[in-house]
């Protein structure tokens, strides 16, 4: 009796096992340590949107607190307001800040090197629509600081946020140093984020190496311009661009992004949704800056310029089992899928919703409507 009992519940065992093995992996059971990882990384994702989504949104207390406190100061460089640079009125926030402080931008060319620092959360850059300010530099990796040391990337940055809850409005982030092929140090960082919890409306964002330095944190990009040559879009934020334009100006060939995500646990990645990829000379859509580097587009219109092989590993064939590089129903002849690299993947509807929504970074509880701010 006990030899049946034991007979009947290894066959079980084994049937439930293959049925398991047939669903998730298709073919066999057999699987890389690699396959391992990606299909409990989707199914970890995928359980998180579902959480997500059923519970009750909310802004957090902090953030909900200074909204309600909201203050508003102008500058202006050619008339009345109240600083002439943007740098002054920085400096004239309180340390600790607990209240949403609004710095009206009036028209202009700016030609400040910004930094706000992590004592001073909740500030907001508020252009105007029709004609934005321009912030803008020129600083590259190889200049040399105060300290007679070089800048290297991190410093290079026109703007540098390194303040949580930070938002941006109609604001142009320029770095004008140039690109020179094969040359060292030509890094230059329009804008560096490495707060958590930001968001971007209607900004543009200009250079040529290494544009937009996406740091560190969650990010929103939203009806957004972004150019540059190399690497432009790069860092170890998790971030979500919706609406935005990516363009490059390479003259050979380039990269759109570089995400770096060195440890299979980091929650970072970059998810492209609705963008459009245009531009000059071919690039690939990113390239793997760290070995568990992530990237996502999903319904993103590409032009030519986008390489055939879609992806690059950045010259270490160990990270082709370990990157995820996907995309989900884009268009357009760049998309042409028939070219990819063996380890780019096609999302199905399952794998791609976690990343085609503001819940991917968390929005529910500090995304603003930037429609009350601009009133």
């Amino acid at each position: 009796m006990a030899s049946k009992y034991h007979f009947n519940f290894t066959l079980f065992f084994l049937f439930l096992f293959s049925t398991s093995c047939s669903r998730f992996f298709s073919s066999s059971c057999l699987e890389t340590e690699a396959e391992t990882e990606y299909y409990q990384w989707v199914s970890w994702n995928v359980k998180n949107h579902r959480r997500r989504s059923i519970l009750e949104s909310s802004l957090d207390d902090k953030l909900r607190k200074a909204e309600m406190n909201s203050v508003r100061i102008t500058v202006n460089q050619n008339g009345p307001g109240d600083f002439n640079t943007i740098g002054d009125a920085i400096k004239s926030i309180p340390s600790r800040n607990t209240r949403r402080v609004i710095i009206a931008i009036k028209p202009g060319v700016y030609r400040e090197k910004i930094s706000i620092p992590r004592t001073l959360p909740f500030i907001t850059f508020l252009g105007e629509s029709s004609d934005p300010p321009i912030i803008t530099g020129n600083d590259t990796a190889s200049v040399n600081g105060k300290d007679g040391m070089p800048l290297k990337t991190f410093q290079s940055a026109t703007v540098a946020v390194d303040a949580n809850y930070f938002v941006a409005i109609n604001i142009i982030f320029e770095n004008t140093a140039p690109h020179e092929i094969g040359s060292r140090g030509g890094q230059a960082v329009a804008l560096r984020i490495s707060g958590t919890k930001a968001a971007f409306y209607s900004c543009s964002f200009y250079g040529n190496q290494d544009t937009l330095y996406d740091h560190k944190g969650l990010h929103y990009f939203n009806n957004c311009f972004i150019q540059g040559s190399v690497d432009f879009i790069f860092g170890s934020g998790r971030s979500l661009y919706q609406n935005c334009r990516l363009n490059s100006v390479t003259k050979k060939v380039a990269s759109l992004t570089a995400q770096k995500r060195n440890n299979s646990s980091l929650e970072s990645g970059f998810s492209f949704k609705d963008c459009v990829v245009t531009g000059s000379g071919l690039v690939y859509l990113g390239r793997a800056w760290g070995d568990y580097s992530r990237v996502v587009f999903s319904y993103t219109y590409m032009e030519k310029v986008v390489l055939p092989q879609g992806w690059n590993d950045w010259g270490d064939q160990k990270r082709d089992a370990r990157v995820f590089y996907g995309e989900y129903k884009c268009s357009g002849p760049g998309a042409n899928y028939t070219g990819r690299v063996p380890w780019a993947r096609i999302l199905t509807d399952e794998d791609a919703k976690p990343f085609i929504g503001t819940y991917y970074v968390d929005g529910d509880t500090w995304l603003i409507s930037p429609r009350g701010i601009e009133c």
